[in-house]
Order: structure tokens, then sequence, then C-alpha cells
């Protein structure tokens, strides 16, 4: 039976569903971290929350691509994926952190685009950085 797990549609099956799986969970955690409905707003329009949100889908993935081509056990990919979420997840707080003069979530709530935009390529770009990270 080890050898059902062996094949590769089996196993990137496996990897797919995992990911998938932890997609959600973690932007069920964004969701609660931040004070905004990402998908009403996106519902009604708010492409500064849909920017904020695709670059937080991305970075999560993008963060999971680096997990499963450096990592050969399935339980290894979900820990860097988590450790790598984590650390995206911070990044988000040091964000909100350097900009006192507003609020990033209130920003982005008004549909400003451009707070969205960075946000965007804040969550992209650090996920390189993790990815770059996970061995």
């Amino acid at each position: 039976m080890d050898g059902f797990w062996e094949y590769p549609l089996v196993e990137t099956a496996a990897r797919y569903s995992v990911v998938i799986l932890c997609l959600v969970v973690f932007m069920t955690v964004f969701e609660i971290v931040t004070s905004y409905n990402n998908w009403k707003e996106i519902k009604a329009g708010n492409m500064a929350v849909a920017m904020a949100t695709g670059g937080k889908i991305f970075g999560i993935a993008n963060i999971f691509r680096f997990s499963i081509q450096h990592n050969d056990s399935l339980l290894q990919t979900m820990g860097w994926g988590l450790f790598g979420f984590l650390l995206l997840l911070f990044g988000y707080f040091i964000y909100e952190f350097l900009t006192p003069s507003f609020r990033i979530d209130e920003e982005i709530t008004k549909d400003n685009r451009a707070v969205g935009f960075i946000s965007l390529v804040i969550s992209v770009g650090l996920s390189y950085v993790i990815g770059a990270n996970i061995i």
C-alpha cells in the first residue's frame, strides 16, 4: 500500500488538496485580522480590497510553491507553508505599523487603490523572500 502514495498523480492531488485547505484556513485568519469583510467588499466592487486579497492569495500560494519544490514529505510542506504564512502575517502587521499616519484597513475599505496595490505588492514580494528561505 505504500506504493500508492508514490504515484505522481496521487502525490499531486494530495499536495493540491492540502494547499487548498491551508489557503482557506489562512484566508480565514486574514479575514479575522482585517476590519473589513473581504468577500462583501469585493462583491460591492471595492478594487482595493480585491487587490489586497489577491496579493494575499498569491502570496500564500507562492510560499507553498517553494515549500512543495523543496520538501519531499507532505508534512514538511505543510510545516514550511504554515511558517511562511506566519511570516507573511507578521509582514502585514509591520506594514500597518510602518504607516502610523493612516490605518491600512480603513484606507482599503474606502477603496484607496494605491494602498490596496501596495498591499498586493508587499504580499507578493514578501512571499518570494520567504520562499527563497524555505529549505
